[in-house]
């Protein structure tokens, strides 16, 4: 199986890397600087399920290569016309895209561009980052990708990717329930994101706080009405799952965006925030705590444009 992973960052690096530690054929797709940057130095990953360094097999958008049979598509939502545009050129008509952006807004738009027979439901669990050096830092034990089949027709092969794929350092699980994962996790992101990045603070911080609990009890709640508005296949007890998973997070846990914002990068507030806002909206759903924190994002990115 040839498979393509879309960027060498903190989620593809890390677990396209871990594939190609397996010995599976693996190529990157990154941009000429990234390359220049890991023919130097290697794909180097620092983890808490042990470091390694390979030499990772690079293209670029130009590249002329077969399509793959695979694609990881691990881009953030800001870069993805761009990602889009590239990968184009690499996707045949027997080629599966597994997904790995937060939030919901890219299925639609992924699956207009390449075909619904092509685009599996996924998401990943991971958290990590590049540091100054490059190399991928993965901080914490949980390391997954989730995927499935969104048509019965994709299921054979679904099955088989799992038996390919999954490794005890690099799990790649097949879920039945795939799109209600997504939802799920795209309710835990927006929470997680949302607090952190208003507060500045890490989950520990704002959990201890005088009203903290409460917030993100209010905040899941007004998220949780705007998905069952569009019919999302969430569970009814969404909101106390998703609040006991958030306090049993440790102390020092930040959200990928707030770190994003403490080395004043680009976010995805419109991806995440601002598209639940545009459903809450469509649906006169009031979601005052919701609109603040996007706000709040909004004033972020204005200011980080100016400097």
């Amino acid at each position: 199986m040839r498979i393509l992973v879309l960027g060498a960052g903190g989620v593809g690096g890390y677990f396209g890397g871990r594939l190609a530690e397996q010995g599976k054929q693996v190529d990157f797709l990154v941009r000429r600087g990234r390359k220049q940057q890991l023919e130097r130095s290697g794909l180097s990953v620092k983890s808490l399920h042990g470091d390694f360094v390979i030499t990772p097999s690079l293209i670029t958008a130009d590249s002329r290569v077969k399509p793959y049979d695979l694609i990881l598509f691990s881009t953030k939502s800001y870069h993805l016309a761009a990602a889009i545009r590239d990968l184009k050129p690499f996707v045949g008509r027997q080629t599966l895209i597994v997904p790995l952006l937060n939030g919901m807004s890219h299925m639609d738009i992924l699956k207009r561009e390449y075909g619904e027979e092509k685009v599996l439901g996924g998401l990943c669990f991971i958290e990590s980052t590049l540091n100054e050096s490059g190399e991928v830092v993965q901080t914490s034990p949980v390391n997954r990708v989730v995927f499935g089949a969104l048509h019965p027709e994709q299921e054979e092969r679904c099955r088989q990717l799992q038996e390919y794929l999954n490794d005890e350092k690099n799990r790649f699980i097949l879920s039945d329930h795939v799109e209600q994962e997504m939802w799920h996790k795209y309710l835990f992101i927006t929470v997680l994101a949302g607090l952190t990045t208003l507060m500045r603070a890490p989950v520990g911080a704002i959990r201890e706080s005088g009203f903290g609990s409460s917030l993100f009890q209010q905040l899941l709640s007004e998220t949780a009405e705007i998905v069952k508005a569009v019919n999302a296949p969430i569970s009814e007890d969404i909101v106390e799952t998703t609040v006991n998973s958030i306090h049993a997070l440790p102390y020092g846990m930040k959200s990928s965006m707030q770190r994003d914002m403490e080395k004043n990068q680009e976010i995805e507030a419109r991806h995440i925030h601002g598209y639940l806002l545009t459903m809450a909206e469509s649906n006169g759903i009031e979601a005052p705590l919701l609109r603040i924190i996007y706000e709040n994002l909004l004033v972020y990115e204005r200011l980080n444009a100016r400097s």
